[in-house]
């Protein structure tokens, strides 16, 4: 990572009318960071991602944007930045590869550098397919291909794996993965709690405009100090001999499986080992999930 910060924000605030977006939001990203943005619906996510970008005026706070500010909207930041929005629009009827072109043409970039981001994105097959006929898969890729196609020190994405199959996000990953190796600073929103726990190096979680949460993903989980479960299928071993193994603190039991919590997992497992139930048993550690639920709550939110 290099020396200072590639973004920061201090004190930011907005408000839509009664509604405060925004509530006193601060944090710095370093150069060469994957800093993620969590938090459920409604809670400032995208406001505060536009804001760091320069396409929106907050209310109060400043933001530092690669030294700058980045509002009134700074002509002298767009060649350094990429942003990928929730909603790509592309040019009707080009090619993935025309596409790139006409991206690339607004800041002066030559062939050679599309066909290295559609190497980059795995598309350099599909150049010649027309974009409408692409994947979901393939046009959230190509979309990051244009944020990305001048170069920029800074990407913004926001949750740029949104509705994508499985497959498709995991390989997006590795397209995220090779950005940060190029030495890039990534800045990007999603509400996929296991994509943030591999990609981030820091995660912010955010409820309500406020920040509540801001740290490496692994401290996160272990701060948060919660219990592991093993868990046994039902019938390997009666509830009442489970409830006084050593490090057992307490014992559930449903028509398929009986869970003990622990907060000393060892003595345990070596209890159920000398029983002989350790045969398809599972070991579930807390994880960047129980923070976040921990720290936003569990209602559903439309």
């Amino acid at each position: 990572m290099g020396i200072g910060p590639a973004l920061a924000v201090s004190g930011l605030y907005k408000r839509y009318g009664d509604l405060v977006a925004v509530d006193g939001v601060s944090f710095e990203v370093s150069e060469g960071e994957f800093f993620g943005i969590l938090g459920p619906n409604g809670a400032g996510k995208t406001t505060t991602l536009e804001i760091a970008e320069g396409l929106r005026e907050p209310d109060a706070g400043s933001v530092r944007l690669l030294g700058e500010a980045p509002w009134p909207r700074n002509l002298a930041l767009l060649p350094r930045i990429g942003v990928q929005l929730q909603a790509s629009a592309f040019f009707e009827r080009l090619t993935a590869r025309e596409q790139l072109e006409t991206f690339g043409a607004l800041y002066g970039v030559g062939s050679a550098r599309v066909g290295e981001m559609l190497e980059l994105v795995g598309l350099s097959d599909k150049a010649s397919t027309p974009e409408a006929k692409l994947s979901g898969g393939q046009r959230q890729r190509l979309s990051i291909a244009c944020a990305l196609v001048h170069d920029p020190d800074v990407v913004f994405l926001d949750e740029p794996t949104a509705a994508l199959d499985p497959q498709a996000r995991r390989n997006l990953w590795d397209v995220l993965r090779e950005v940060q190796a190029r030495g890039k600073t990534i800045v990007y929103t999603t509400h996929y709690l296991d994509e943030a726990e591999v990609l981030c190096d820091r995660v912010a979680i955010m409820d309500h405009g406020r920040i509540l949460a801001l740290d490496a993903p692994a401290r996160l989980v272990r701060d948060l100090d919660a219990a592991t479960r093993v868990i046994l299928e039902r019938g390997v071993l009666p509830a009442e001999q489970a409830r006084v193994l050593p490090g057992a603190d307490s014992v559930t039991e449903d028509e398929q499986s009986l869970t003990i919590s622990t907060r000393t997992a060892a003595p345990l497992l070596s209890a159920l080992a000398e029983r002989g139930t350790l045969g398809g048993l599972q070991v579930r550690t807390a994880t960047l999930e129980d923070v976040f639920l921990d720290l936003t709550g569990r209602e559903y939110r439309a």
